[in-house]
């Protein structure tokens, strides 16, 4: 029998998180919870869970200050934001802070479980040896989530090296927003989601590789087509 994926629900809200409880449970999670943020941090950095469920507006500590601290220790750690907060700019924090998701209230249970469940697949397809992609000046170790561009360090989160990796496994087209969302965030095409956290992950990413981020010369922009990883040197 495989082993139950564990699941950290930092949530101050009573009933949503006993729903939340008792949906994960169903579905075959084992479960820890709390309502408090400072307790949550401390889970989080003390317990091995395999995806982190937080809330953003908690007492003690929010979730954003969560997501900051537990990256910095993990890069690689799962994290869903779960949130009433749904305007561009407080998505864009928490996505800029390594949320790997974000789920905004109220929302369907399904969803939510689909979602939750395509990050715990994201989060398991380790490569089996290191692979080094070499780009134009640029070295990055996938494995490893790290590189050198011009003699200075780099480190990706997963996220960001997941989507390399389909980049480059797929350098010879341009790859659309919508088939990054499917293959890489692992989100159903019926489910028709935005693509903003597409953009938003590439603008990351051109910051790190780039000479000039405005100008990219390894990710470039194809109109109309999506992105495309230029590897020939």
């Amino acid at each position: 029998m495989s082993k139950k994926a564990r699941i950290l629900i930092v949530e101050d809200e009573a009933a949503i998180r006993d729903g939340l409880i008792d949906v994960l449970v169903f579905h075959g999670y084992e479960v820890e919870s709390t309502g408090d943020g400072r307790e949550g941090l401390s889970l989080a950095k003390n317990g091995q869970f395999d995806l982190i469920l937080l809330d953003i507006m908690l007492p003690g500590i929010d979730g954003y200050e969560i997501c900051n601290q537990v990256r910095d220790l993990d890069p690689e750690q799962p994290i869903v934001m779960l949130t009433a907060r749904t305007s561009d700019d407080e998505i864009i924090e928490g996505l800029r802070l390594g949320a790997d998701d974000y789920v905004g209230k109220p929302f369907s249970v399904q969803q939510l479980v689909l979602r939750i469940e395509a990050v715990l697949r994201r989060s398991r397809r380790l490569a089996a040896a290191k692979q080094v992609l070499e780009l134009d000046g640029v070295s990055i170790d996938l494995e490893n989530l790290s590189g050198i561009r011009d003699g200075s360090d780099l480190q990706f989160t997963r996220r960001e090296i997941d989507v390399l990796r389909y980049l480059a496994g797929n350098s010879e087209r341009p790859v659309s927003r919508e088939e990054l969302l499917e293959k890489v965030w692992g989100y159903a095409p019926e489910l028709e989601l935005e693509t903003r956290t597409v953009d938003i992950h590439i603008a990351k990413i051109r910051r790190k590789i780039e000479t000039d981020s405005s100008t990219p010369a390894h990710l470039i922009t194809v109109r109309g087509a999506g992105y495309r990883l230029v590897i020939e040197t």
